[in-house]
Parts: C-alpha cells; sequence; structure tokens
C-alpha cells in the first residue's frame, strides 16, 4: 500500500469583529475584503494543489466559503467531504469573550501561542489533548479510506497543530509552538510503517 498524502489548509481570515474574541467552534464568517486582497494566493493554492484530490471541509462555514475561493481561483470544482472531527477546538463556556478577559478564567498558566494550555479544559469545552486525540483518529481513518490518494483537507489553525502533534506524536503545548497561518499549507504523508511531515506552513505563491 502506497502513502496517503494529506495537503492541508488553514481557512481564509475571519471578519475582524470575530478575531476579537475566543471564537472557538462559533460560525464566524470570513473578511470580505481579504478576500479580495488575496486574490492571487488563492490563485496560488489552486495551481499548487494536486489534481486530482479528495477534499475535506468541517461543519463550520468558514473552512467550505475558503475552499469556494480556491475553485474559483482556477481549481475544478470538487464537492468536498464534511469531517466533524476535523473541527476547530470547543472553548465551551469561554467562547464569545473578550481576548482580555480570559486570563482570569485560566486554571493553569496560558500558552505563549494558544490562549490556554494544551491540556487547560473548558467548561463546556474540550482541551487540546482532546482535539489531537479526535483529529489524529480522523486522519487515521481518512487515511484507510484513500489509501494512495491525495486529500485536501480546509481546517483550522488549533487542528492543523494537533494533526502535527499526532504525526510527531509529541504533546500539544510542544506542537502549539508552530505557526499556522491563514490560507498556509501543511503537508502531511501516512505511509505503512508511520507518519511523515513533509512540510509545515507553507504560505502559497512564496
Amino acid at each position: 500500500m502506497s502513502e496517503t498524502r494529506f495537503w492541508l489548509i488553514r481557512h481564509a481570515l475571519v471578519e475582524e469583529n470575530a478575531r476579537a474574541i475566543l471564537y472557538g467552534v462559533m460560525d464566524v464568517q470570513l473578511c470580505e475584503t481579504t478576500l479580495l486582497e488575496q486574490a492571487p494566493m488563492y490563485q496560488a493554492l489552486a495551481a499548487r494543489l494536486p489534481r486530482p484530490a479528495r477534499w475535506v471541509v468541517t461543519p463550520l462555514s468558514r473552512t467550505a466559503r475558503t475552499a469556494a475561493a480556491i475553485f474559483q481561483a482556477g481549481y475544478p470544482v470538487v464537492e468536498p467531504r464534511v469531517e466533524p472531527h476535523l473541527i476547530e477546538q470547543s472553548l465551551g463556556e469561554w467562547q464569545g469573550l473578550p481576548h482580555a478577559d480570559l486570563p482570569s478564567k485560566l486554571e493553569k498558566p496560558s500558552h505563549a501561542f494558544w490562549p490556554l494550555a494544551g491540556d487547560e479544559k473548558p467548561p463546556g469545552g474540550e482541551s487540546m489533548l482532546e482535539v489531537v486525540d479526535r483529529a489524529g483518529k480522523a486522519l487515521e481513518r481518512l487515511a484507510v479510506d484513500h489509501a494512495g490518494e491525495d486529500v485536501v483537507i480546509v481546517s483550522h489553525g488549533g487542528t492543523i497543530r494537533a494533526a502535527v502533534a499526532h504525526a510527531l506524536g509529541v504533546a500539544p503545548d510542544n506542537a502549539l509552538h508552530l505557526s499556522i497561518q491563514n490560507l498556509s499549507l501543511t503537508r502531511l504523508e501516512r505511509h505503512p510503517s508511520g507518519w511523515r511531515v513533509v512540510c509545515v506552513n507553507e504560505l502559497p505563491g512564496y
């Protein structure tokens, strides 16, 4: 059996008001201005991504909208599969809070590059440790379902870090040090012998 090749893309930038809060799995909208300004990045992604490929999005509209923008930029239209287990980290009762209000609610020091530590679980939400577990299981299942194929996944910053954590077998706090920018590309391969990380946070057109 040959390797399954995963092409993970973080969704486009969300609108300004959403960026001021902890939005987690809230279904916030994309920034319309940035969608227009970053047209060359969508064109670069459309040219860079493999053809043919399976496409996967999450239940949140910002991933489907990002995929649609890539199709509009020149990639042949594909009907994406919706994968709930690749959704962003749920922040539970903390969703909707301004960023400045979070520190007083934390039981542990926040991560330097994420709102909370990898093992902190918000009330009614999930820890990044749990995200690594569910995202890892989803990737393993997709690797079996699409063995030997290319799979393009439009997902979220936290989930892509979790996917890398699963591939490398590292703790969430280690993976949270990775920069995963909007529209960046992270490539993973599932070989019969294990996972391989090809690249992380590759920016289209650069």
